[in-house]
């Protein structure tokens, strides 16, 4: 940045500048993009866009962050995961050196702010000191958050920091649906249901506090089931994400093969503090194209009754598809089309049968003015169709390439513009 552009900025917040020299560095893909993979690594991608795979089996690797110099980092599940770190030396877009450290236990959620590396595992955050061109932290881990409720049906974390020492964390619900007997057939729901008192929303805490716990944290939002996919926007700094609606309507109260399969939406909303989208009291039909009363509580596919005042999605995908992970596009690397943008990963779905499964795909949502417009469209999918691609992490890096980490294929891919033509 030019010393006359400091000059000029010197007024604004270090957030806003942080985004001033974030949407510069993501004006446009270098000329030195690197190589496509033949087959775009088995992505299938628009007209224009190519894929390298930049390392495969990785494991359970699951939301991303880029660092200025190129450096990836990954969250890893499952035994023996932590973080991932990948490094390309020689430009060819493969990673060439790979550390991986952790505190001895599998994670989803990660982030780089202020001086830091956050890592999120199941039961807690923690943090590394992290100077630029650092592959490793030099120091032991610094907890921030401790005892995170762990146990029941979704216990994975994602976090997202704004840049003014606030970390908002997402905690899934231990159940499908709060009913007294969890997943049984015409089992009633627990009324008032005390879960959603400490999980099922988003909470926020200092990011810089050390073992704070969810009782010290402020319940910024409720009725979410379970938001894996939660991300900043670049400029209004308005939180997003999108949450895993509840299953088995069908199995557990007698709703229709493709009553099941297509409800509720997956849900892709704009969160705000005090906010409650309704779980699981509510979920948002999508053939009443509203948010109605679940059955566990009287409702019948079409009352609203209680869920009438409940926050609408601002946009509503297929039932079932199980969003994981959102990414803002702040520049125009890829096009003036995707500028402001969100992509949006999805991980697939397994409570549609017996009508076909779906989901697995990376798609795109337009925004204009702060929200979005237009249709959504696919963006990345898996060549050979169905489950060929289980998409779980996406992240923006310096250049304005998008990764995508894929946890059931073991692989990063990252996607530019293929301006070889090839």
């Amino acid at each position: 940045m030019s010393r006359f552009l400091r000059r000029r900025l010197g007024g604004l917040s270090a957030a806003a500048l942080a985004a001033v020299a974030l949407a510069a560095a993501h004006r446009a893909i270098t000329p030195a993009a690197p190589r496509c993979t033949p087959g775009n690594g088995g992505l299938t991608l628009p007209p224009g866009f190519c894929a390298a795979i930049v390392g495969d089996h990785l494991g359970a690797v699951r939301h991303l962050v880029v660092a200025p110099n190129g450096d990836l980092f990954a969250a890893t599940d499952g035994r023996g995961g932590g973080v991932l770190a990948l490094r390309d030396t020689d430009g060819d877009g493969v990673a060439d050196v790979t550390k991986r450290f952790g505190i001895g236990a599998g994670g989803t959620g990660i982030a780089l702010a202020d001086g830091h590396l956050y890592f999120a595992s199941d039961a807690r955050i923690v943090r590394w000191e992290w100077k630029a061109g650092q592959l490793e932290p030099a120091g032991a881990a610094e907890s921030i958050v401790d005892d995170l409720p762990a146990g029941g049906d979704h216990t994975s974390k994602s976090i997202v920091l704004d840049g003014h020492g606030r970390l908002f964390v997402n905690v899934g619900s231990a159940t499908n649906s709060c009913q007294e007997r969890n997943r049984e057939r015409r089992s009633p729901g627990r009324n008032p249901c005390a879960e959603v008192e400490t999980r099922a929303g988003i909470w926020r805490f200092s990011a810089d506090t050390p073992h704070q716990t969810r009782q010290s944290g402020v319940h910024y939002a409720r009725g979410l089931r379970n938001t894996v996919a939660l991300a900043l926007q670049p400029g209004t700094g308005a939180l997003w994400g999108a949450s895993h609606g509840r299953d088995q309507l069908g199995d557990n109260w007698g709703f229709t093969d493709k009553q099941n399969a297509n409800n509720p939406a997956e849900e892709f909303v704009q969160i705000e503090q005090g906010d409650d989208f309704g779980w699981p009291y509510c979920y948002f039909s999508d053939d009443a194209k509203a948010k109605v009363l679940a059955p566990e509580y009287g409702g019948d596919g079409t009352r609203a009754d209680r869920c009438a005042d409940r926050k609408a999605p601002a946009l509503a995908f297929p039932g079932h598809w199980g969003p994981m992970d959102l990414a803002f596009y702040p520049g125009d690397g890829f096009g003036p089309a995707y500028a402001g943008g969100a992509f949006l990963a999805f991980h697939g779905s397994w409570n549609r049968a017996p009508l076909p499964q779906a989901g697995y795909r990376v798609v795109f949502i337009p925004f204009i003015d702060g929200r979005p417009a237009g249709t959504w469209r696919d963006f990345a999918l898996g060549r050979a169709g169905g489950a060929g691609i289980r998409p779980s992490g996406l992240a923006v890096g310096p250049d304005g390439s998008l990764y995508v980490a894929a946890d059931q294929n073991g692989t990063i891919w990252r996607i530019f513009p293929n301006r070889s033509g090839s």
